[in-house]
């Protein structure tokens, strides 16, 4: 008796009780702290969403078309950049690209408000054309799914996003190499819409930037970012470009090691030749032209890692003055040689000259002597024995030997001794060379 009421009873309890099958069409949702059972929305209502969105679509007429401008709202997060390279004068970057749009096509009232889709619903339905102006090279990622993401709202936005790596023109100004500074774009647009088929715009948070640490661009430091928009008029219409500007700051650190820091030091070596006896003719000549050939060496390889242009940079400038100072201090021994062995081999003739004179009988009655100007005619070729210029100290002329000739200087002209040019250029040649370096580096660094 007892087990039967028990079976009745289990029976009454199954039948008034949900079934296992109707709770799995229940979740736990919870409204004002009180858990109820709301619908579950199972992949086939996703599905027939889609299919009733897709039914009759067509994707190559854009939202709202001959009705008004399709709006597209832009954002970029720069996930890195660099390196920067000078000789083809472009940029590499990897950012990833979000647009956002209202297709009233794509409107659909379910409990769902976000569609979260992937990149094989984005042949489905209308894209825009958007391409990047000044790229030479860009690639998007396919590895291991294309990385594209498209998310659908019940009012029909639309947001689109690509990973994308560029290779984009960046048109460098080398006159301040380098210290130069530079703004490097990147630029894109509609590629068959005019502007007023499609109006870009920017989004509230338009451009962020990943950490830099990790950033690809040696010789440059990233200062900043800023964004724009103009409108370019063609012959097929006005467009709207959205500029991004990244503003980059060469670091100096390696071409100072490289360049500016071996040059200095080649200079000051070129001044050990006027410490040098004047008589070492071999030290004093292999010492000056290997500085020269060593300055040419230099300014060769500092060129490599510029492109080929036809203006004069800031480091040309400094190159070019540091291998005009080895040169000169080449040219000032040269010249000092010169003088020095000619006034020797000169007086050497005079003195040869003296003695045949002495032990030779002049037979010749000796001319007339008629002085003009008071000047003493000169009276051979290898004759040096005549008076000075109005009969003046050489004091008082500028001359490269010691003895003065007549008609060769002169008024008022200061005289030189050649023995001291070595004296002269041991202060001339570290004073030129400390004022050219402190004109160069404040103009450039800060003027």
């Amino acid at each position: 008796m007892y087990h039967w009421l028990l079976y009745v009873f289990l029976g009454v309890c199954s039948a008034i009780g949900p079934s296992k099958q109707d709770e799995e069409d229940y979740e736990d949702v919870p409204i004002n702290k009180t858990w109820v059972l709301s619908p579950k929305v199972y992949e086939s209502d996703v599905t027939l969403i889609l299919n009733k969105l897709l039914q009759g679509y067509d994707n190559k007429l854009r939202p709202d078309i001959g009705v008004r401008p399709t709006v597209i709202e832009t954002a970029v997060y720069v996930n890195s950049i660099g390196p920067v390279d000078p000789i083809n004068m472009e940029y590499t970057i990897d950012i990833f690209f979000a647009q956002t749009w209202y297709d009233s096509r794509l409107k659909f009232n379910s409990s769902m408000k976000l569609l979260m889709l992937n990149s094989n619903m984005v042949g489905k339905i209308w894209i825009p054309d958007t391409f990047f102006r000044n790229s030479r090279k860009s690639n998007a990622h396919w590895i291991t799914t294309p990385n594209r993401l498209l998310r659908l709202w019940s009012n029909g936005r639309v947001m689109y996003t690509l990973r994308l790596t560029i290779n984009a023109e960046c048109y460098l100004k080398l006159h301040n190499f380098p210290m130069d500074e530079h703004s490097c774009p990147l630029e894109f647009s509609s590629y068959g819409y005019p502007k007023n088929e499609i109006m870009y715009q920017w989004q509230r948070r338009a451009v962020e930037v990943a950490d830099q640490r990790y950033w690809r661009l040696y010789q440059f430091a990233f200062v900043g970012l800023r964004n724009t928009s103009d409108v370019a008029h063609t012959q097929s219409g006005e467009y709207v470009i959205m500029t991004i500007f990244f503003d980059l700051s060469r670091r100096m650190g390696y071409f100072t090691i490289q360049t500016y820091i071996p040059c200095s030091m080649i200079v000051v070596l070129s001044w050990v030749s006027f410490w040098i006896n004047k008589d070492a003719v071999p030290a004093r000549t292999s010492l000056g032209i290997t500085t020269v050939l060593t300055m040419t060496t230099l300014s060769t390889i500092s060129r490599k890692s510029l492109p080929k242009v036809s203006y004069i940079t800031a480091m040309d400038l400094f190159v070019s003055v540091c291998f005009i100072f080895t040169f000169a201090a080449l040219m000032e021994y040269g010249t000092l040689h010169y003088f020095t062995s000619n006034r020797q081999t000169k007086k050497a003739k005079a003195s040869n000259t003296q003695q045949k004179a002495s032990s030779m009988v002049n037979i010749r009655p000796s001319p007339s002597l008629l002085q003009m100007n008071n000047i003493v005619p000169y009276h051979g070729e290898d004759d040096y024995a005549y008076e000075c210029l109005d009969g003046k100290d050489c004091a008082s002329f500028f001359c490269c030997f010691d003895d003065c000739r007549s008609g060769a200087w002169r008024e008022n002209r200061m005289h030189v001794r050649v023995s001291k040019i070595d004296s002269y250029s041991r202060i001339f040649f570290p004073t030129a060379f400390g004022l050219f370096n402190l004109v160069y580096w404040i103009g450039y660094l800060y003027l």
